[in-house]
Parts: structure tokens; sequence; C-alpha cells
């Protein structure tokens, strides 16, 4: 492997916003790439720890550095991809083509995950509570929706609220259609629904792998009056500073959203770090909503270092912590 002064060389890869909002895509279509000051704050971490950086950007610039011989001992991976359900998995599948080692989940972890109705599918299977759902392929499909409203309906494959408005949430057979209507024509791609769930809404942090991994936290979401109503939205979360409020909770219906997420983390498979969004039921029973095996990493805005930095973990920890549960699979 290649190494400058007994330094580990450490690639990282990325989708830069600004990049594909110049190609003349748009704020939405973009909301999960990353902003300038993410990239720098990580890569500060990185060399805080004595390790020698090397910024890669995309999949498409991975390629081209590949082809050309470049190598690296680790690469920090957060490539989001911009097309498929596979798109979070091309950079660490191709990484793997050249037996390059990366942080968090491999191929198959974040393309079951991506998708959110095969990745309830699984942990239904393995008995962690999940609404009830159904998955909307067609137009055709609306007609074969037979579960009790209110229901939720968004897009299958999306993350950061895309997709999702106060109208995602579903009173009438009508509305049902028109909601799936459009989600399948915006987004391309198949569209969740699932029963709607009026309890408590919270994000769970997780950190490491298998049986190292554990819960950082559990944190409530909570909708400010003038935000968009009935669901923590694209919308709200762009503008989270005036309409959302974080709340750092431990109570019983909490710790049981932690463990249930840390049974889902495990069950599967999902590596280094991440985040499970769940929601409560009537009875305040969490149900797993779904996992972002990617999370976002800005220091300010992003959800996991926001429920970091409430628990007293600094984002500096954060990034080191991450980095050592890769390289301890790597020594592996």
């Amino acid at each position: 492997m290649s190494r400058v002064r007994n330094k580990l060389k450490i690639g990282l890869t990325y989708d830069l916003r600004e990049d594909y909002l110049k190609e003349g895509y748009g704020l939405e279509e973009t909301a999960e790439f990353d902003l300038p000051d993410t990239i720098e704050a990580i890569e500060r971490v990185i060399l805080d720890g004595g390790f020698q950086t090397d910024r890669i950007g995309n999949i498409k610039a991975l390629t081209r550095r590949l082809a050309k011989g470049d190598r690296w001992d680790l690469v920090f991976n957060i490539a989001e991809g911009l097309y498929g359900f596979g798109r979070e998995a091309q950079v660490p599948a191709l990484l793997e083509a050249f037996n390059i080692p990366y942080t968090f989940s491999d191929p198959l972890g974040n393309a079951v995950t991506l998708h959110k109705g095969f990745t309830k599918q699984i942990l239904r299977d393995l008995g962690i509570p999940t609404p009830d759902f159904t998955v909307v392929s067609d137009v055709k499909d609306i007609d074969m929706v037979h579960l009790p409203f209110p229901l939720f309906a968004k897009p299958v494959a999306e993350g950061t609220g895309k997709g999702i408005t106060a109208l995602s949430k579903i009173t009438s057979r009508k509305n049902l259609e028109k909601v799936c209507k459009q989600l399948l024509k915006d987004f391309r791609q198949p569209v969740l629904v699932e029963t709607y769930l009026p309890g408590r809404e919270f994000t769970v942090g997780i950190l490491g792998t298998g049986k190292d991994a554990r819960a950082l936290g559990a944190m409530e979401v909570i909708l400010k009056p003038d935000a968009e109503k009935n669901a923590y939205s694209y919308e709200n979360k762009e503008h989270y500073d005036k309409l959302v409020e974080y709340v750092l909770v431990n109570d019983e219906e909490a710790q049981k959203a932690m463990e249930i997420s840390l049974m889902a983390w495990r069950g599967l498979d999902l590596k280094d770090a991440g985040r499970i969004d769940l929601r409560s039921n009537v009875h305040g029973i969490p149900h797993f909503m779904e996992v972002n095996s990617l999370a976002g990493l800005n220091p300010v805005r992003s959800d996991l270092p926001i429920l970091c930095n409430k628990i007293g973990m600094s984002y500096h920890k954060l990034i080191s912590a991450i980095l050592k549960s890769a390289l301890k699979r790597v020594k592996k």
C-alpha cells in the first residue's frame, strides 16, 4: 500500500452539491449532497489524527484516479451517488474491486437500505416493529393498497425528506391516488405507502459495527408551530433552525427506540456509524421508519453531529471514532 513518511494515506470520496447545481440540477435533487465545509471539517480531523489526506471527489473522479493507478490505504466515503437504487453502493463496490478498504457500510448494506421497502421486509422478518406497508411501483398498484387510513407516502429510495410534504399524510382514496401519481412522476421510482403513526418521532445515532455497535442516544424531533405539518419534510429539514426543535431524550420510550435501532443496525449488518429514524404508534411503541447507512456529517446542520453535540461528543471525536471503527475492520 502507498505510504508517505509512514502515514496512512486516506482518500475522501464525496458529492459536492455545488458541482451538480452548476450542471443544472435542482435544489431538491441535490439535497443529499455535501457542502464544502463538510469536506473541510472531515479532512481537518483526519489530518489531526496524523494521517495524510487526498481529496478524490465523486465516483467519476474516483474512476479516473483508479485508472491512472492511484491507490489509498483507506477511503473515507460519503458519496451518495446520483442514479439508481445502487447509487450509494457504487463507490464501495468500485473500491472493493481494487481491494481498497473504506468507511461505512458495504455495497450490499447501502443498496438494501436505500430501498425502504426491502429494508422493512427484512426487519419485519426479524421481528422488529415497523409500520404496515406496501410498495406502489405503477399507477395500477394504487388500487391494490388496502391499508386503513391515515397513510403516509414517500419515494422508496430518497433521503433528506425528499418528496415528503404535509400532503404525504393521506386520509382518503382520492388523495392516495393523487399523491402516488405525483411521486411516481416526479421521482421516477416506486412509492412506499405505510400506516401513518401519530406518536413521537425519534432519530437515534449508532456508532460501531456488529457486537461493537452502540446507540449513542435518542433525539426527539419536534416540529415548531410554523413548520410544515405531519412530517419531518424536506422543507423542515432545509430550514431546521427555524422550524424544528431537537431534544435529547432518555425516557422509557426513547430507550425502547434505541434498543430497536441497535437491533435493526445489527440485523442489517451495517458498519461504522449511521442514523435510524423511528416514530411511535398510538400506544407509544417506537417503530422503525428508515435507516441512514451514510448519514449526513455536516458539523452544524446534520442530525448525527447535532445529536452527538447534545450528548457531549465533539465532532472531532465522532469522526475519529468512525475512522477507528473502519481501521479495526481493515486489520481483521
